[in-house]
């Protein structure tokens, strides 16, 4: 994705488009899957932890990437594929598939998280729906 599609997004998100920031959205956007915070780290060697943890928390706070817990023990993070609001409601929520042999986490954005009707006095802020199993490549190599 460009530079300029990237701040486009960020804004739309009323986050300043830094240095920093473009670059942790570049990252997740570039790794085509969830990815973690070590992950984010190995991608961006040149890029202390800590500014890109204050990235993703802020990103989070501005649902800007979505927070995934997969099972694996670590928050996985993607892009929010909405310029707007991300709600409970909206289409970008979407499965996920953690494959426990290779570690992944994959999105499996045709299938949509079905939005469940709350009580009145529950207010809904996060949904994970994330399945366990053997990816496409690793089922391939157990047979």
């Amino acid at each position: 994705m460009e530079t300029a599609e990237i701040e486009k997004r960020l804004s739309a998100k009323n986050i300043k488009p830094t240095t920093n920031r473009i670059l942790v959205m570049q990252a997740i956007v570039s790794a085509g899957q969830a990815v973690s915070l070590t992950e984010l780290e190995t991608m961006l060697e040149t890029m202390d932890k800590s500014s890109i943890f204050r990235t993703l928390n802020l990103f989070l706070e501005n649902h800007a990437v979505h927070g995934i817990y997969d099972g694996s023990g670590c928050m996985k993070y993607e892009a929010c594929n909405s310029l707007h609001s991300c709600t409970s409601s909206d289409m970008d929520m979407h499965a996920h598939f953690y494959c426990r042999k290779c570690h992944r986490t994959i999105c499996l954005k045709t299938m949509c998280v079905p939005i469940l009707q709350m009580p009145p006095e529950f207010k809904s802020e996060y949904i994970n729906y994330t399945i366990m199993g053997l990816c496409d490549k690793c089922s391939k190599s157990a047979e």
